[in-house]
């Protein structure tokens, strides 16, 4: 066990966060923590980082145990170079042997200037550089909250990859549903103060959880039919002079007592829109640089009521850029956008419109409208409101006090209280939660409207999207029919090496079937194949345990870090080659 969390309580003034929850992490686990927005996720990990104390409970791991952080909104400091950043808190040895590693690792995250200094980088790129920080670490535990946001597709499939080959214990928040899906084998849902824990990856704790609802729902269901009865036996006059008789209203008394199941709240979404005329919106040549790079290259489009567009492309390629331009937030070098006289545009930008932190939030909503028209009627401000999961006294809090998904949420609610007919929605999956995901999904999906949409949730664009368009280096933008898991396969058809022609044989010429042997060399190696694995996993586990009893000497352990990397190559060539041998043999023996 690397990391045991026991009966762990955090109060936030009057809003229980954590109640009397317990966790636990072996080397292997990686778990992703799920849950509304605003129950106690990222206080959860700031908790079990260590960076803050929980009113009760223990949090226990073992000395020699490293532990490397990544927090949703990173400290750094603005005069600091990228570099100097990634190593400040290592001695001046550690970044000598790590440089060329953080270099390689801040390439792949898109940042190629190692001498900008952090006050100069956007909000993306610090996050990378946070995160490059937190994986360059030597660390048997990695906590990580939203590691993918700001982060393009080609970043996220390879942070899977790395994260899939983490040998120690990996706790994450991520609403990256995909994410969930390829790199955990644990799920831990906090709900209403309690962690449910579920040994799966997504797609396997969607259909636990659902038998767990369905069994509680059937309890349920039992003690209601229960209940209706001995009522109706106690209203007939039950004689309390009978011991059979109070015992039975005891138990009768205890089953109403019994509390029913508790469901956590979901956001609700109606349909908000204004009329929208034929002439939407129109891009002619459109060609817009900046700094002498051309970012948008004589693009032409006509947008259609039904569009459901996906913009995809690598981080700094132009997707916000072109949703700015549909906006009007940016006027283009070259060519023309043309909007129709009904358009209304709701723009859920990456970064959120400033929000006053000292501002209510029922205040901030009436700003935008104090009451909306939907398909089921007239709707408050407050109301409005409470389907967004904003309860009463979370209304007159300070928004200053809501977390960054709460924030996400709050913002979301008010782009839809303006009843756009024309939504931009620029990496709206960030900070939100997969249960208000799941809602806007939904809703996009029966919205009157277009929608264009830049995200990397992979997820998100296969269930909302019907077009793609790929913004690229040059700034030439290509679009695909369908979603997105359907524009994978095609760029993968594109990029595939022409299929190389079968030699033809003379035609009668009688195929001879040659027999399967072991070559002296071969039977050899089989014979003793088995030995050398199992002492290449012995020398690795021996390597595991002197890493951690060096954990402080920086050099033996990057020595001992090299060594197990180079034990674990060779496991992984002689288990591929006893994989042929063994096939080999079965073949062999099949011909006998």
């Amino acid at each position: 066990m690397l990391l045991s969390a026991e009966k762990i309580s955090k109060n936030y003034g009057m809003k229980q966060l954590l109640k009397d929850v317990s966790l636990y992490l072996n080397e292997g686990n990686r778990v992703g923590i799920i849950g509304i927005n605003g129950t106690g996720k990222s206080t959860l990990l700031k908790i079990l980082a260590g960076v803050e104390p929980p009113d009760e409970g223990t949090i226990s791991t073992n000395p020699n145990i490293q532990l490397s952080y990544l927090p949703q909104n990173p400290p750094f400091q603005d005069h600091y170079t990228v570099l100097e950043q990634v190593f400040a808190e290592f001695p001046s040895q550690f970044r000598d042997l790590k440089e060329y590693e953080a270099k390689s690792m801040l390439t792949r995250l898109g940042i190629t200037d190692f001498e900008a200094k952090m006050g100069t980088l956007s909000g993306g790129q610090r996050k990378r550089v946070a995160l490059a920080t937190a994986l360059i670490h030597p660390a048997d535990i990695l906590i990580l909250d939203e590691p993918t946001n700001h982060l393009d597709s080609e970043m996220v499939s390879w942070l899977e990859q790395k994260l899939t080959r983490f040998n120690g214990g990996l706790i994450m928040v991520t609403h990256d549903r995909y994410f969930l899906e390829r790199v955990v084998n644990h799920i831990v849902e906090l709900s209403r103060s309690q962690l449910y824990t579920y040994e799966a990856n997504y797609s396997k704790y969607l259909e636990l959880k659902a038998q767990r609802e369905e069994m509680d729902a059937a309890s349920e269901r039992k003690r209601q039919s229960i209940l209706r009865k001995e009522y109706q036996w106690i209203m007939r006059g039950a004689r309390a002079r009978s011991t059979k008789s109070r015992s039975r209203i005891e138990r009768y008394e205890a089953l109403k007592d019994q509390a029913a199941p508790e469901t956590d709240e979901t956001v609700q979404l109606s349909h908000l829109s204004s009329r929208l005329g034929k002439k939407i919106i129109e891009l002619t040549h459109v060609t817009k640089s900046f700094d002498g790079r051309t970012v948008l290259r004589d693009f032409s489009y006509l947008m259609e009521r039904d569009d459901r567009i996906g913009i995809v492309g690598r981080n700094g390629a132009g997707k916000s850029t072109l949703l700015n331009l549909i906006a009007g937030q940016i006027q283009p070098d070259e060519g023309t956008v043309e909007v129709g006289p009904t358009v209304k545009i709701g723009y859920f930008s990456q970064e959120n419109r400033e929000l006053d932190p000292k501002q209510r939030v029922y205040d901030f909503i009436c700003e935008v409208s104090n009451e909306i028209k939907t398909e089921e009627g007239t709707f408050s401000a407050s109301q409005m409101l409470e389907r967004f999961l904003f309860t009463p006294d979370l209304q007159y809090s300070l928004i200053g006090r809501l977390s960054g998904g709460e924030r996400r949420r709050l913002y979301l609610l008010s782009i839809l209280m303006s009843a756009p007919n024309i939504l931009l929605l620029d990496e709206p999956t960030n900070d939100l939660d997969i249960e208000t995901l799941t809602i806007l999904e939904d809703y996009l999906e029966s919205f009157a409207g277009p929608v264009l949409a830049v995200s990397h949730d992979r997820y998100f664009l296969d269930k909302v999207a019907t077009t793609l368009f790929e913004v690229t280096e040059g700034g030439i933008l290509n679009e695909y029919q369908g979603n997105y898991s359907e524009y994978e396969e095609k760029r993968k058809e594109m990029h595939q090496p022409a299929p190389k022609k079968e030699s033809s044989t003379p035609k009668g010429a009688p195929k001879k079937q040659q027999k399967l042997k072991f070559s002296f060399k071969e039977q050899r190696e089989f014979d003793t194949i088995e030995e050398d694995i199992s002492a290449l996993e012995t020398k690795i586990a021996e390597c595991e345990v002197e890493s951690r009893l060096a954990a402080s000497d920086y050099v033996r352990l990057q020595s001992l870090i090299d060594q197990k990397a180079e034990l674990e190559t060779q496991l992984e060539a002689k288990t591929e080659r006893w994989l042929y041998l063994t096939e080999l043999a079965e073949k062999i023996a099949a011909q006998l």
